[in-house]
């Protein structure tokens, strides 16, 4: 279940929502007059999120160099980086 506050919370417990943050890995969710307004979390869990995001938009890219017949062997690759590892 998601952890909802409101704006003046994080105005006036920002510590509190910082700790959580930090000791949850989880996002807090702000609210603005009723509404969402802001995802808060930690640099750490953003990092993390960001490796993901990254890493799948690279499996994404050769998802779709594979579907258009864009690859070699594996063989033919890894020769080429033992080739350049000995000059």
């Amino acid at each position: 279940m998601p952890t909802i506050r409101s704006s003046a919370d994080l105005r006036n417990g920002y510590n509190d929502i910082s700790t959580f943050c930090h000791t949850s890995n989880e996002t807090v969710f702000i609210t603005k007059n009723g509404k969402g307004d802001l995802a808060v979390m930690s640099i750490e869990e953003y990092d993390r999120l960001m490796s993901k995001i990254a890493l799948y938009e690279r499996l994404e890219k050769g998802m779709e160099e594979i579907a258009k017949d864009k690859t070699r062997p594996f063989s033919d690759a890894m020769s080429e980086i033992r080739s350049k590892r000995k000059r």
